[in-house]
C-alpha cells in the first residue's frame, strides 16, 4: 500500500491552495482528482456563465491578477486557465482520473481507497467542493413527466430545452442569470423567488464587490458572524458578470418580461403551488441591501473615502404585482420545462467517517472537522471568512488550515 502523509481530495483551486501550503511547509502529499485539474469549471457549468467577482479579485496563492481587463469578469474558459495555470506553477502532485471511493480511520491516521489503488495517511484535507450536487426539493417528484426537469448541472443553454414556458425555481445568483437568459432567448418565464440577496452591480462609482473587500465585510471570521449556520445557507448574492456591468435585481428582470411568483411549495395534482409571501420577501432583501449600502457609506466617510467614490445612492424598491398567482398547472402546456436553481450541496457519501449531520452537512470548526483528529476541509462557504465562498478567498483560508494540520503532526511526533 502506498503511504503519505497528506492526501487532499479534488484539485480545484481550493486543493490547489492547500498543496501550495503544504510544499511550502515541505509535508508531503498527493492531490486526488476524479477527473482534470478545475474539473467542475470544465464540466459542470453552463456555456455562458461569468464569475461574479471582478477579475482583480481572481487571484491565488502567490499569482495575482495580471491580466488587461482587471475590472471585467472571467469566462469559464479564462477560470479554467487561471486554475491549469497555477497548477502547473506550483507543480502540484496532482493525479488525475482518480476517484476517492471510501475513506476511513486508521490508529495512525486515514485509509485512502480509490479506483486507482489503496493510500495510508496522516491527514486528509477535503476540497472536493461544495457543489457536487444539485440540491432538488422532493416536490419536484411530483411534478408530471411531459414537463422536463434540469438543473444547472444539465444545462448549458436555452436551444437545448423543449420548445415552451420555462418556470425556474430559485432567484439566487444561478436562478436570475438564467431567467434573463432565458427571456433574452425569447420564452416565456416564471421566477419561483424565495429568499435572496440582492446588491447593486455598482454602488457610488464602484463595483460592490469592491466595497465588500475594502470595508473589510469579506474579512469577518466565521466565529464573528451571528447565525453562522444561516450564514453558510444563504445563496449567492443576485448579481452577474457581465461587460457592462449592469445590476441583475427582480426590477431588472420584471422590466423584461419575467413574471414573478412567490416560493415553490408544493405540487399537487399536476399543479405547481407557490407561497403567498413574496412581497414580504423582497422588502427583507431590499431591508438588508440598504443596511449593507449604509455599511459601506460609515466606512467612507470615517476612512476619508468619501472624497474618491461618487455620492451616496439608494435604489427603487423591489416592484412586485398587487396579486401574483398561487397556482400554476403544469399539465396545461404554459411551461414545458422547470429549472431547479435551487442551490448546490456536497457529496459526501465515500466518507467512512461519522463527521457528516443528517442534512449531509460537514460538522467542522472553521475547516477543522470535529471529532476526527487529522480531517480538515477547504472550500465551502463562509469557512473561515465570509469570503471564503470566493476564489480570493482561499488563501487565508488554505494557509490557516495548513497551519493547524501542521501543528497536527508536529504534536503526533
Amino acid at each position: 500500500m502506498e503511504r503519505t502523509t497528506t492526501v487532499v481530495v479534488g484539485a480545484g483551486h481550493a486543493g490547489l491552495a492547500a498543496s501550495h501550503f503544504l510544499s511550502e511547509r515541505a509535508i508531503d502529499h498527493v492531490v486526488l482528482e476524479r477527473g482534470d485539474v478545475a474539473n467542475s469549471w470544465r464540466r459542470e457549468r453552463w456555456d455562458s456563465l461569468r464569475l461574479l467577482t471582478p477579475n482583480w479579485q481572481s487571484r491565488l496563492p502567490g499569482q495575482p491578477y495580471d491580466g488587461s481587463d482587471p475590472d471585467g469578469y472571467m469566462a469559464m474558459g479564462e477560470v479554467v486557465e487561471l486554475i491549469d495555470r497555477f497548477a502547473a506553477r506550483t507543480r502540484a502532485p496532482v493525479r488525475t482520473g482518480t476517484t476517492v471511493t471510501s475513506l476511513r480511520r486508521t490508529d495512525d491516521g486515514y485509509h485512502v481507497r480509490t479506483d486507482q489503488g489503496e493510500i495510508a495517511c496522516r491527514t486528509v484535507v477535503l476540497a472536493s467542493g461544495a457543489c457536487n450536487r444539485p440540491s432538488v426539493p422532493r416536490l419536484s417528484e411530483a411534478v408530471p413527466g411531459t414537463v422536463e426537469q434540469v438543473t444547472p448541472f444539465d444545462y448549458r443553454g436555452p436551444d437545448q430545452l423543449p420548445d415552451g414556458g420555462v418556470l425556474v425555481v430559485g432567484a439566487s445568483a444561478t436562478g436570475v442569470q438564467l431567467a434573463a437568459e432565458l427571456r433574452r432567448s425569447g420564452r416565456p418565464v416564471i421566477l419561483s423567488t424565495g429568499e435572496h440577496v440582492r446588491m447593486p452591480r455598482t454602488y457610488r462609482g464602484r463595483d460592490v464587490l469592491w466595497w465588500m473587500d475594502a470595508s473589510g465585510v469579506w474579512d469577518q471570521r466565521h466565529d464573528e458572524v451571528p447565525d453562522l449556520p444561516r450564514a453558510r445557507r444563504l445563496g449567492s448574492p443576485q448579481l452577474a458578470g457581465t461587460p457592462d456591468r449592469t445590476s441583475l435585481d427582480l426590477n431588472a428582470l420584471t422590466a423584461t418580461g419575467v413574471e414573478l411568483v412567490g416560493r415553490s411549495a408544493a405540487v399537487r395534482d399536476g399543479e405547481m403551488l407557490f407561497s403567498g409571501g413574496l412581497r414580504a420577501v423582497v422588502s427583507l432583501a431590499d431591508l438588508k441591501m440598504d443596511r449593507l449600502l449604509n455599511t459601506f457609506d460609515a466606512w467612507a466617510a470615517t476612512t476619508g473615502t468619501d472624497d474618491e467614490v461618487k455620492p451616496a445612492e439608494r435604489f427603487e424598491p423591489t416592484r412586485v404585482p398587487s396579486a401574483t398567482r398561487l397556482r400554476l398547472d403544469l399539465r396545461g402546456g404554459e411551461v414545458a420545462t422547470v429549472v431547479w436553481a435551487t442551490g448546490f450541496r456536497p457529496d459526501y457519501t465515500w466518507l467512512d467517517v461519522p463527521v457528516v449531520d443528517e442534512k449531509g452537512h460537514l460538522n467542522h470548526d472553521g475547516g477543522v472537522v470535529l471529532d476526527s483528529p487529522g480531517l480538515y476541509a477547504l472550500g465551502l462557504p463562509v469557512l473561515r471568512r465570509r469570503k471564503s465562498t470566493f476564489i480570493h478567498g482561499i488563501e487565508d483560508d488554505a494557509r490557516e488550515v495548513v497551519d493547524h494540520l501542521s501543528g497536527h503532526l508536529a504534536r503526533r511526533h
